[in-house]
């Protein structure tokens, strides 16, 4: 097995996006210092826990004396923070920290704020958070590549949660209803599959082709329609998209009603590009990494055993 003496610093590691880097830098040498809230944060916890190369750090990101620890003789980082509040004072705290630890590689999972592009387009609100601190990563000079995620394959599911609900229909089809527009592409990234590999190679590339850069880390660009396709070939039975708007059934987080709406406007009225003007997929990701999870396979494979993980027995009738 290849090995490394590079220490990676990975936060929320419970996370999609963490936990696949964590598991991928692992298996390949890295040694992997990955931060979580709590060691009882359910199977993703127990399964980093017991990984080789990886040691865990039980704590709060608002701790600053952990987190300074959590830097300390580490060379590498994989940072997403979380909108739970206090995020853009957790960003600036963990770049400030991996600075003054002499981190040689930042990579900060990021989105775009689309009020800056002078097209009368609104700001996401969780997105607007994060485009805040990838600019204070630059102001402060940190050696940081930014990464945008697209989609997440798995964030459908055929239980009443709002915008991606693949809702069962009564002979058997789903039925997809969002307000996106139904012709334009759409960035997608099976998370859990892809931005391990993918943000590896980053690393292994490192700042010296990477600094300052942004990459959409978006495998498949496919309308809604294309979607609904593939999606119909992975589970064999018929998918329809239906635009309409977002309907919300089930109770939500706090501020994410805002960003429902912000999204209705900004891609449903407007068809802003979802990363904004210039950024462009999926070209850089299939670089990084050629093995991704597409969305049929995705529908083929993991969807009925996520559903069958939530109680749905669909996939056995």
């Amino acid at each position: 097995m290849p090995t490394t003496h590079k220490t990676i610093v990975i936060v929320n590691s419970t996370g999609r996006q963490a936990a696949s880097l964590a598991r991928v830098a692992a298996a390949v040498g890295y040694n992997v210092r990955a931060q979580l809230c709590s060691k009882n944060g359910g199977l993703v916890a127990h399964e980093l826990e017991g990984l080789p190369n990886v040691t865990l750090v039980e704590g709060s990101l608002e701790d600053k004396e952990l987190v300074a620890r959590l830097f300390k003789g580490a060379q590498l980082a994989f940072i997403n923070t979380i909108s739970l509040g206090g995020e853009v004072a957790i960003g600036k705290s963990l770049a400030d920290a991996a600075k003054e630890a002499g981190i040689q590689h930042y990579i900060y999972s990021s989105m775009p704020d689309h009020s800056v592009y002078g097209k009368g387009w609104p700001g996401l609100p969780l997105w607007s958070v994060k485009f805040t601190i990838e600019n204070y990563v630059r102001q402060i000079g940190l050696p940081a590549t930014f990464v945008y995620a697209g989609i997440y394959n798995n964030n459908f599911t055929s239980l009443p949660y709002p915008l991606f609900c693949m809702e069962l229909k009564k002979n058997g089809s789903f039925e997809w209803k969002a307000p996106f527009h139904p012709d334009i592409p759409l960035p997608w990234l099976d998370a859990e599959h892809d931005v391990g590999p993918a943000v590896l190679q980053i690393l292994k590339d490192g700042p010296r082709k990477w600094t300052g850069h942004r990459i959409a880390l978006a495998f498949e660009m496919l309308s809604p329609r294309a979607v609904c396709a593939a999606f119909a070939r992975g589970v064999g039975r018929p998918v329809k998209y239906v635009r309409g708007p977002v309907e919300i059934k089930v109770p939500i987080p706090n501020g994410y009603r805002e960003q429902l709406n912000g999204i209705e406007v900004l891609f449903g009225q407007h068809n802003a590009p979802y990363f904004g003007p210039g950024l462009e997929a999926p070209d850089e990701a299939i670089g990084l990494w050629e093995g991704f999870r597409g969305i049929e396979e995705y529908a083929r494979e993991v969807f009925p055993v996520e559903e069958a993980a939530n109680g749905l027995t669909w996939m056995n009738q």
